[in-house]
């Protein structure tokens, strides 16, 4: 491995495909991901992730990420809601169910242990 790597995230070209149908709530979001890199040796995975504007369900991993672009409000079972904006660096804990309302298409950075 090199001793130092940088990766520009704002060229990162990630494809789009739609949402099952069974997770979408309201809309016709898509979504994809691009893994950039790993830290070998401990089975974490980074990577850039999108979604377009829309309402999906999810069963989270255990992830952090940053979100770079865009907004949404991440809800929870119990009703809880995160409104999420750039800048932000959000913590998901594996198996959590959340219903993610994007009004703006999401860009995020994320660390996952893969």
């Amino acid at each position: 491995m090199e001793p130092v790597a940088v990766f520009p995230l704002a060229e990162v070209l990630v494809p789009h495909e739609p949402i099952a149908a069974d997770q979408v709530v309201s809309g016709a979001p898509t979504s994809g991901a691009a893994t950039v890199t790993a830290l070998d040796g401990l089975g974490v995975e980074i990577g850039v992730w999108e979604m377009s504007a829309g309402t999906a369900t999810d069963v989270e991993a255990d992830e952090a990420f940053v979100l770079l672009a865009g907004r949404a409000v991440i809800e929870l079972e119990d009703g809880a809601k995160f409104e999420i904006k750039p800048g932000d660096l959000v913590r998901l804990a594996a198996g959590t169910k959340t219903v993610w309302h994007v009004s703006e298409p999401l860009r995020k950075v994320y660390v996952i242990k893969a």
